[in-house]
């Protein structure tokens, strides 16, 4: 599924993301949440695949402002070129804008990288209670994920 008028952007949701990340080495997990978010409510966890999610951040806390060198970061911190980069945020939102970045640049140098959004995020839509990580989202669906 195309997800804006540029590069194309799939979107999966956890389970799915988690299945990607097992079966292939070549892709990568960025994690583009703030610092904040990932020392207080925690990350995934992927370990058990021998390796670790990339931490970058869309926008910096407090203020919120966007990183202007985003998506050269993102293409600074792998080792090589990934078959696939899978985006992850709170519930999905910034991660998407995230991936488009990165599509986009990485088409604009020639060297086109498949983006795709993780639905949902790490800790999912707001349920009833106002609340996080109990509805859906990486947490919610009974994935690894460790806390600092």
């Amino acid at each position: 599924m195309s997800t804006n008028d540029g590069p194309d952007v799939d979107e999966v949701g956890p389970l799915d993301a988690w299945d990607i990340l097992s079966k292939d080495d070549g892709v990568v997990l960025v994690d583009v949440r703030s610092a904040a978010e990932w020392d207080f409510v925690g990350g995934p966890d992927l370990s058990e695949l021998g390796r670790d999610a990339v931490r970058v951040q869309w926008k910096t806390w407090p203020g919120m402002s966007p990183n202007p060198a985003f998506a050269g970061e993102v293409l600074d911190a792998m080792q090589g070129l990934p078959t696939r980069i899978l985006f992850l945020c709170r519930s999905g939102v910034r991660s998407l804008h995230a991936a488009r970045a990165v599509a986009e640049h990485s088409t604009a140098m020639g060297s086109p990288v498949r983006c795709t959004n993780v639905a949902e995020g790490f800790e999912g839509d707001l349920d009833v209670l106002r609340h996080r990580g109990g509805h859906n989202g990486w947490k919610a669906r009974g994935l690894a994920w460790h806390q600092s």
